[in-house]
């Protein structure tokens, strides 16, 4: 059977009402083809004009090597000036990223390039935008956000394949105990079905994103990401009303976070095998008990 994908539904341009009623009520993704074409960074951010704006500085890198168990998730793997990593997505594959690239601290003239779509909703958290580069091949390891936000994801300079997954599938997904991510062993891209029978017939939506396309991610969504191409996105966060997703944010920001990054510390190795092997037997157990139903 495999993974159940069906494409996301995708839109030139959308009234408030009815992303509202049909998207943000029901909290399920979107594509607007057109919402950053008004944004001077539409036809602004070139590598070029961000290696202009950013100017000469040393950033973190990431790649998606398996967690150290003694390190807190997403640790650096090594380091790098801007602008030769910005030569190398632009002309060749590399597994390197930068995660969480914070425009406010590093590049505020950035800031007058995008706008926040609150003709559409509200709550957007002004401050904390964020950008994302990847080269050809790197990969976001499927996860969903800990603050469990509304995120409106617009994509510039090539193109991007997103897997997308409701919240109620995290057991059938090996989600590891107070963590945000899954299971590393496996590739929700091409799933070994025999080692990991609990993917089989998990639902989730696939998209293609390409220069301007904005993604809609409602709270609490998984999500996988591939950069098809050296590329870069920016990532708009905007809080949810409901009261129950924000005790769940502060839940995992507070008592999560710091739990298990004491566990790690503490324990490390014997830590992690405990919640892999906790992950995989949670997953039988929903597996066996066709969950979600």
């Amino acid at each position: 059977m495999g993974l159940k994908l069906k494409p996301i539904d995708v839109v030139d341009n959308i009234t408030k009402e009815e992303f509202t009623e049909k998207y943000l009520k029901t909290r399920q993704p979107v594509v607007i083809k057109n919402m950053s074409k008004n944004w001077p960074a539409y036809k602004k951010w070139t590598f070029d004009y961000m290696k202009e704006a950013v100017g000469d500085i040393t950033l973190p890198l990431y790649d998606s090597s398996k967690a150290d168990p003694a390190a807190p998730i997403n640790a650096p793997v090594t380091e790098m000036k801007f602008s030769d990593y910005i030569d190398l997505i632009e002309n060749e594959p590399t597994d390197l990223r930068i995660f969480f690239f914070d425009p406010i601290k590093h590049a505020p003239k950035l800031l007058d390039d995008y706008v926040f779509p609150k003709e559409l909703m509200g709550g957007f958290l002004d401050k904390y935008p964020s950008l994302f580069f990847g080269g050809e091949g790197s990969e976001t390891f499927l996860h969903f956000d800990i603050d469990m936000p509304h995120i409106f994801h617009t994509h510039f300079n090539g193109r991007k394949h997103v897997l997308l997954f409701e919240y109620k599938w995290k057991e059938r997904l090996y989600k590891l105990p107070y963590a945000t991510y899954s299971l590393e062993d496996y590739s929700i891209e091409h799933p070994d079905f025999d080692k990991f029978p609990a993917l089989d017939g998990v639902e989730g939506i696939e998209c293609f994103l390409e220069h301007g396309d904005t993604l809609f991610m409602p709270t609490g969504w998984w999500h996988w990401m591939k950069y098809l191409d050296g590329s870069f996105s920016i990532s708009l966060r905007a809080w949810d009303k409901s009261w129950a997703v924000k005790t769940h944010s502060l839940w995992n920001l507070v008592v999560q976070r710091n739990f298990d990054n004491f566990m790690k510390k503490n324990f490390k190795g014997k830590y992690m095998d405990w919640k892999e092997k906790e992950a995989i037997k949670r997953a039988e157990y929903a597996l066996k008990n066709n969950r979600p139903s």
